[in-house]
């Protein structure tokens, strides 16, 4: 069986390149992972998100514990033959769907019970329970169990939960064991105080994981404070293990967060746009509900290799899209994840020959000038 690790190739200022190794695969970093929350990227075939360039996926454990159950996808082969995905998949702890999404919640020292979303039936998570669902779902990066409070909070709501979540993480890793070929996550918690994310940053690395996870951003903070906190948080974790900041986000918080060393990122916001009509291309971003589009025959954007800019018009997206047809949320999503894995690999090329900073000058110059004048 292929090891498990974490190569670094380059490095330009805090920007980092370089690719973690798992036996379904390389991942190239920065990467940027697209969400199969329910087993699928929605809109999309398992096939059309690879051709984008996306080397792994992150699969949900909230909601697939639900349903169809971790029990039942492990009976049916696991969660890469169940989806037909071969490469690479991490799991979410299903902490914050926890917190964020389910009914009548109890929190305590030994996990969580709430009422699903779905029908109210009762469940519980805890670290073990939640390492024994991200085993029996058989993801090849398994994220530790931790509670993420809203922001802002107090210090000392956010003290609590992170100490909390820091014998959560004690607790994953003692479940989580020795499984060759598989990876464990640690995740830094502390809201946007210094002091709190250096405290859990130790306790993480005292414990010792695979890969260390930010934590707890992208809940409200808004993009400067979490640049903020990303500016001495990510220094804190290993050099030599990859970084990953959680549900991040639009393209300029990606590149801002490679800039400071994040090496992994995941969203719902490519594919939930496109399902919209939201697009996001080099010159920003822009809307395809606008009647200003209904006339048009150009592309999208003329220089994405995507079905949607290759085959089809403004004017056609704009029609599908108005008749509420379903291949509107595929080429839409489809365009919207080509494009953020071309920012990824357009980072991994300068980032290698030395040049993210002017790759990063050129990125926000071209989506500040705006979309193309309308015919």
């Amino acid at each position: 069986m292929t090891s498990t690790g974490f190569t670094k190739h380059a490095q330009d200022g805090k920007a980092r390149t370089g690719v973690i190794q798992t036996p379904r695969g390389e991942i190239r970093t920065p990467a940027f992972m697209p969400v199969g929350t329910a087993a699928t990227v929605k809109a999309m075939m398992p096939e059309s998100v690879a051709s984008t360039g996306a080397d792994i996926l992150l699969g949900n454990t909230y909601h697939l514990m639900l349903r169809p159950t971790a029990e039942r996808v492990a009976a049916l082969g696991g969660l890469h033959k169940f989806m037909n995905w071969d490469k690479p998949i991490l799991t979410d702890s299903g902490g914050f769907q926890v917190m964020s999404l389910a009914g009548l919640r109890k929190l305590t020292e030994r996990g969580v019970t709430f009422k699903s979303h779905i029908d109210g039936s009762k469940h519980e998570i805890t670290p073990e329970r939640s390492m024994e669902i991200q085993e029996l779902l058989g993801s090849d990066i398994v994220m530790c169990f931790d509670e993420c409070p809203a922001l802002p909070a107090d210090r000392d709501r956010i003290a609590e939960s992170m100490r909390l979540s820091m014998r959560w993480a004690k607790r994953s890793r003692e479940a989580f064991g020795d499984r060759p070929g598989h990876m464990l996550f640690g995740i830094q918690q502390g809201g946007l105080e210094e002091d709190f994310r250096q405290e859990s940053a130790e306790a993480l690395r005292e414990i010792g994981f695979d890969g260390y996870a930010v934590g707890g951003l992208a809940v409200g903070e808004g993009q400067q404070a979490m640049f903020s906190t990303l500016d001495f948080s990510t220094d804190m974790l290993p050099e030599d293990k990859p970084r990953y900041l959680m549900g991040v986000g639009k393209p300029d918080d990606i590149v801002g967060a490679v800039a400071r060393g994040i090496d992994m990122m995941d969203c719902v916001l490519p594919s939930r746009s496109g399902r919209t009509g939201q697009v996001f291309t080099r010159m920003g971003v822009l809307n395809i509900k606008n009647a200003r589009h209904q006339d048009d025959p150009r592309p999208l954007d003329e220089n994405c290799s995507c079905p949607a800019c290759r085959n089809y018009s403004r004017a056609y997206l704009h029609h599908v899209f108005r008749s509420q047809e379903i291949i509107s949320s595929m080429l839409l999503t489809w365009h919207n994840l080509q494009y953020y894995q071309d920012i990824m690999a357009g980072m991994r090329t300068a980032i290698a020959a030395r040049r993210f900073t002017q790759w990063q000058a050129d990125f926000h110059a071209g989506r500040e000038q705006g979309d193309i004048d309308p015919l």
